[in-house]
């Protein structure tokens, strides 16, 4: 009962924390719905690549200023830095509609892309107002705070549509301003509300505190979370064009479809954090690499129809074809049934479908000799890709990487106790760098391919990267601290 006046005051400050964090996760990935809706309506003519870029700049920003403003935090408390952050990035957002071109928008979407930091300004700010017993599930319930990209996802389209009714060419400038708004309204609560809090700690040079970036283990934690959270924000953004160009979704029905993924993935971040304690955040890990590996295998099957030789009609001695209609051809006495082309089937079937016919390749009074091909085979296979299969896989990809975002981050405290904000805040970089160049990469890889899943293929080279080195090194340290039991298992085998 001695800590529930503090915890009182540690709650408040945790439900600050994830407000504002949902809030700026929102704001990051606005990009994702604005461009879509200004390239599909035809206000900005942007290329494929360049939509690519500018749905990864905001992440960009938000990554690579993610460890100096968690340094910045540990030195000048969460309520100066997170309440700066929030006033600071309404700025561009407020500029935004006054865009007309390229280079505006992307260097404006680069400073509103900061607010991608307060994700290291959470986790620094929530950990010191909570103790060591509490730090998981208070840092889990602010991770939560991933859902803000359902948020844009989900209500952004029917704005965007609402707004343009009845002016279609300008309506979409007042989407960044409520977003600015939001952002400066949180700010202002911050510094009303919040209270600063700073731990005292032996100063370290800034050498030293990069020092433990020397760990290949740092590399492979970024490495895991570049595909857990790099793939998810950026997911959160092409889900919504990929519905659209593929599927032919409205804008409102693609948003819903890119927050079925969006918000379950962030939400269930908190469970992840219970699962890696209960279980190991290892053990967990394996199942969501494992996971991604199979639901990409599954996901990166195009919607597609493919056109190839069937099976063909010979002439079985020589001759003259005396008839042809289109069910028969006639070989002197000789009939040879043709099948026609059937209707297409209805789509949304789950498995591939089939249909083989054949082409009439010989005329009337045609002389041919034996075995000589009389009407060729033509054979389609169909695959609709299903879309509610499509979408149940991507949900299931986005729970598994959400379990897996805070495995992740349970590992930090085990391997580096004494080097979480630097370690965590470089995982964090390495994961936000996942985010830009994600949509950059899908852009290039449909640009080259023509195919829209393309990028699954990506996820699936990826996440069986990371499973194997995960596996190749976890089986390295067991062989080096259990070297008799490993000779002894390796006998018997």
């Amino acid at each position: 009962m001695n800590n529930s006046p503090s915890l009182s005051k540690s709650h408040k400050i945790l439900f600050l924390n994830t407000l504002a964090f949902t809030v700026c996760f929102a704001c990051w990935t606005l990009n994702g719905v604005l461009v879509t809706f200004l390239v599909d309506n035809g206000i900005f003519h942007w290329s494929v690549v360049q939509v690519g870029w500018l749905l990864g700049i905001p992440i960009l920003t938000g990554s690579i200023m993610r460890l100096p403003i968690g340094i910045l935090t540990d030195k000048l408390g969460g309520k100066v830095v997170f309440s700066t952050l929030l006033l600071l990035c309404s700025v561009p957002l407020f500029l935004l509609p006054l865009a007309d071109s390229f280079f505006m928008f992307a260097l404006l979407s680069f400073f509103f892309g900061l607010v991608g930091t307060s994700f290291a300004v959470g986790i620094g700010y929530t950990s010191v107002w909570y103790p060591k017993e509490w730090q998981g599930r208070a840092l889990g319930i602010f991770g939560m705070g991933n859902a803000g990209a359902a948020i844009t996802t989900f209500m952004a389209p029917s704005l965007l549509n609402y707004f343009s009714i009845e002016d279609p060419q300008n309506g979409w400038k007042m989407l960044p301003i409520i977003y600015g708004f939001a952002l400066l309204v949180i700010g202002i609560l911050f510094i009303i509300f919040a209270k600063n809090k700073i731990v005292e700690k032996e100063p370290k040079t800034i050498p030293e505190m990069l020092s433990t970036l020397k760990s290949a283990r740092v590399w492979r934690f970024g490495m895991y979370y570049f595909l857990v959270f790099g793939c998810f924000v950026a997911y959160s953004q092409w889900l919504l064009p990929n519905f659209m160009n593929v599927y032919q979704t409205s804008l409102v029905m693609g948003g819903m479809f890119a927050t079925m993924f969006s918000l379950p993935s962030g939400v269930i971040r908190a469970f992840g954090g219970y699962l890696s304690d209960k279980f190991g955040a290892r053990k967990v890990m394996y199942w969501v690499l494992s996971s991604s590996v199979i639901l990409s295998a599954l996901l990166m099957i195009p919607k597609m129809e493919i056109t190839t030789a069937g099976p063909g009609i010979m002439a079985k001695k020589a001759g003259i074809v005396t008839a042809i209609t289109a069910e028969n051809i006639k070989v002197g006495d000789t009939d040879f049934p043709i099948a026609g082309k059937a209707e297409k089937s209805t789509d949304n079937a789950i498995f591939p479908t089939k249909t083989s016919w054949q082409k009439i390749i010989v005329t009337q009074n045609q002389s041919v000799a034996k075995k000589e091909l009389l009407a060729k085979g033509v054979t389609t296979i169909h695959f609709d890709a299903n879309m509610c299969v499509y979408l149940i896989l991507v949900v299931l990809i986005g729970i598994s990487w959400g379990i897996g975002k805070a495995a992740v981050y349970k590992h930090i405290p085990d391997y580096f106790p004494t080097e979480v904000g630097v370690v965590g805040g470089m995982v964090g970089l390495l994961g936000g760098l996942g985010g830009f160049f994600c949509p950059i990469i899908f852009s290039y890889l449909l640009t080259f391919t023509g195919v829209w899943s393309s990028s699954w293929i990506f996820v699936l080279l990826l996440s069986g990267l990371c499973l194997v080195w995960m596996h190749i090194t976890i089986t390295k340290m067991m062989n080096a601290r259990q070297p008799i039991l490993s000779k002894q298992i390796e006998t018997k085998n």
